[in-house]
């Protein structure tokens, strides 16, 4: 079995063993990082994340991902206690104290907090949340495009779990992600509840058809900013793009597939269920919105 592969597999990088985290308003050395076994997240993945990368000094779209932060804060009633401009202080307190400037990736994360006992119910956590932020030293290093495996775990209602949530509640994604691997693939490729193809476990999913660009309307999937991104620079460079129904048929069919997110931006679909996409590479197609997209997140 051909070794797998994850869409967040990076270069090693030991500096990251010496990395400083932030812990409600504390820079801690990595293995002083702690939270309590009492926390919401820890204890139920209460808690709502954002990550960001860093591109010569600059969060790209950092003002976009905190609208999504306080905004999935709202949605889950968690008061984050502390304004837009505390947390880009704090972003930028982690940078200059990992002496970061370009290829960093961070994870912001807020739960709601230690909780008084170990039960379900949110008014047991009465001190507040936890805020933390890791940022490593990253750089994307994948040995080849990624192959996926069609799974039965659905992306998903929004009466169960609202998959435009991004959450610390990720277990369906999880046991996606290990039935994929199960069938020799390095991510799961999941359907909506109507059966139309929807997104990965961890990442927004494109297919290119006539040098067309699809991916899925967007009601059952994270709503990712890297797909908003190649969506507007598509329709901004005159390359047709669909928001769109579409089936494993057409998936089979395509010329390309590539996957969005913050992490690795596009990264290229190799297979699909042991069918060959296109060449098996990168195509023209998503070579240009590459392009595309570093122009953008390099002005």
């Amino acid at each position: 079995m051909t070794q797998p592969v994850t869409t967040h597999q990076a270069e090693e990088d030991a500096r990251n063993e010496a990395i400083l985290i932030w812990i409600n308003g504390a820079l801690k050395p990595r293995a002083e990082a702690l939270v309590s076994v009492y926390d919401s997240g820890f204890m139920l993945g209460d808690g709502v994340w954002e990550g960001l990368r860093l591109y010569n000094g600059r969060w790209a779209f950092l003002d976009e991902h905190l609208d999504r932060l306080f905004e999935a804060a709202r949605a889950i009633d968690l008061d984050i206690g502390r304004t837009r401009e505390d947390l880009e202080a704090a972003l930028e307190e982690t940078r200059a104290a990992n002496s970061m400037v370009t290829d960093a990736h961070a994870r912001l994360m807020v739960t709601r907090g230690i909780k008084t006992r170990p039960f379900q119910h949110p008014s047991l956590s009465r001190q507040g949340p936890t805020i933390a932020i890791i940022m490593e030293h990253s750089r994307p290093k994948l040995p080849r495009p990624v192959r996926l495996a069609t799974v039965p775990h659905l992306r998903g209602l929004p009466m169960t779990q609202d998959p435009k949530l991004n959450s610390h509640s990720k277990l369906n994604c999880i046991l996606a992600c290990i039935a994929a691997e199960k069938a020799g693939a390095d991510e799961a490729l999941m359907l909506d509840v109507h059966g139309f193809v929807n997104t990965t476990n961890a990442c927004n999913f494109f297919i290119v058809r006539k040098g067309e660009v699809w991916t899925s309307t967007g009601d059952y999937c994270m709503n990712g900013i890297t797909r908003r991104k190649v969506i507007a620079l598509c329709r901004e460079h005159a390359i047709p793009v669909f928001e769109r129904n579409f089936s494993l048929v057409d998936c089979y069919g395509a010329d390309e597939a590539f996957l969005t997110g913050t992490f690795g931006a596009q990264t290229p679909v190799g297979m699909i269920d042991g069918r060959v996409i296109g060449s098996g590479d990168a195509g023209p197609v998503t070579a240009r919105i590459r392009d595309l997209y570093k122009q953008l997140v390099g002005g």
